[in-house]
């Protein structure tokens, strides 16, 4: 009910605004109207009501837009009758062009308004795609709190070649962030084709390298069955599987050639895991089937991991120079996730000048404390690490 009256004060403020500003033309046809009356014959001011009708599209639509247009007509015709007469072939000139403008101006202001309309509706479907392709994640899921950030390159767009995606599987929680090759539009085929596989998985393979596996089967057989000649071998993806036991205060990761994560801990520390990345999903080492290393990094309560995709580091300002996101993020350790996202989006958007190059998806998962735990002491997996 809330959000339902403040869309409604919200339109009421916009018609306001809008029927406000339209006074701005109105007022200076009289203006203009009542000075050239006052002035000499010889002075015409009239080529200046102009401005009216090509002022009014920038805050109101072709219906205004044509009302202002034929003010200023009338207004024209009466500075005629008073000054010379109306058939004097100043004042008919003055007419015709003016009437000329404002129907101009007023099929400029209807293609106009049928684009924004056109674009409104591209920016709904694109919403609606992402909510389908990328649940929104629980703001608390296991011994989890989640915030998340997706920034498309495209402004039509709202969803492209960053996915992520996070599930329960037993007394764990699995969390995927991935980047397909390409971005915006042309890439979500492929992010829903490995968002759709990690759902179906996730539940089903008990380690993170038989899932990482189950995942490059599905991208091969897609590449294999539909990417086009002239596009062959250059469907891919990169990802990062996680899984955080709901017990030990570890996380376990497999990637697939995509940026390691941040481990940030209170009091500005950060430390970057070092991760055995196998190639990108979708590209099979030589010689035979690519091997998954399973890495195993302590994650205690309190500490915040943040997965990003390739496009926050990629960032560049107007010099050239890629985002430092490891020495930005020193500064907010101690933030939740919500606030940490929100500082990140500010900042990153600044560093770029307001437009990425590609796009960007961020997840910062925070352990929060509980009360029984039991500690761990060595090393998972084959071939694991310890940050």
């Amino acid at each position: 009910m809330g959000k339902l009256q403040g869309c409604v004060t919200g339109l009421r403020r916009s018609w306001q605004s809008s029927h406000a500003l339209l006074l701005l033309p109105v007022l200076l046809i009289l203006v203009i109207t009542v000075a050239d009356l006052r002035t000499p014959e010889s002075i015409h001011l009239g080529p200046a009501m102009v401005i009216a009708p090509a002022l009014t599209p920038s805050f109101a639509g072709p219906r205004s837009t044509a009302l202002v247009g034929a003010l200023a007509m009338i207004a024209q015709v009466v500075i005629a009758v008073f000054h010379g007469g109306l058939t004097t072939a100043n004042h008919i000139v003055q007419i015709v062009t003016l009437a000329v403008l404002s129907v101009m101006v007023v099929i400029y202001s209807a293609v106009r308004e049928r684009r924004r309309a056109q674009l409104a509706q591209v920016r709904s479907v694109a919403e609606a795609a992402q909510h389908v392709l990328m649940w929104p994640l629980p703001e608390h899921i296991g011994p989890l709190r989640i915030a998340s950030l997706y920034l498309a390159a495209e402004d039509e767009a709202q969803i492209g070649g960053d996915l992520y995606a996070a599930t329960r599987c037993n007394d764990e929680v699995r969390v995927l962030i991935g980047d397909v090759r390409g971005k915006g539009l042309s890439a979500i085929g492929e992010a829903a084709l490995l968002l759709g596989a990690f759902r179906e998985s996730a539940h089903r393979h008990v380690s993170l390298p038989d899932l990482a596996v189950a995942l490059d089967q599905t991208v091969q057989r897609y590449a294999a069955d539909l990417e086009p000649p002239e596009e062959a071998g250059e469907r891919f993806a990169t990802a990062l599987l996680v899984e955080i036991p709901d017990s030990d205060p570890v996380t376990r990761m497999t990637s697939s050639g995509h940026p390691p994560p941040l481990l940030l801990s209170p009091g500005h520390a950060v430390t970057v895991p070092s991760l055995h990345p196998s190639p990108p999903l979708g590209v099979p080492e030589v010689g035979g089937g690519s091997e998954h290393t399973l890495d195993v990094f302590s994650f205690e309560p309190g500490d915040t991991l943040l997965l990003y995709t390739d496009g926050v580091v990629e960032a560049r300002d107007a010099q050239g120079r890629f985002y430092p996101l490891v020495e930005r993020v020193a500064q907010w350790t101690d933030a939740s996730p919500e606030a940490l996202m929100h500082h990140i989006r500010r900042d990153l958007l600044a560093h770029a000048g307001g437009h990425l190059g590609d796009d960007a998806a961020l997840i910062a998962l925070h352990r929060t404390p509980t009360v029984h735990r039991r500690h761990h002491h060595g090393v998972l997996g084959h071939g694991s690490a310890r940050a």
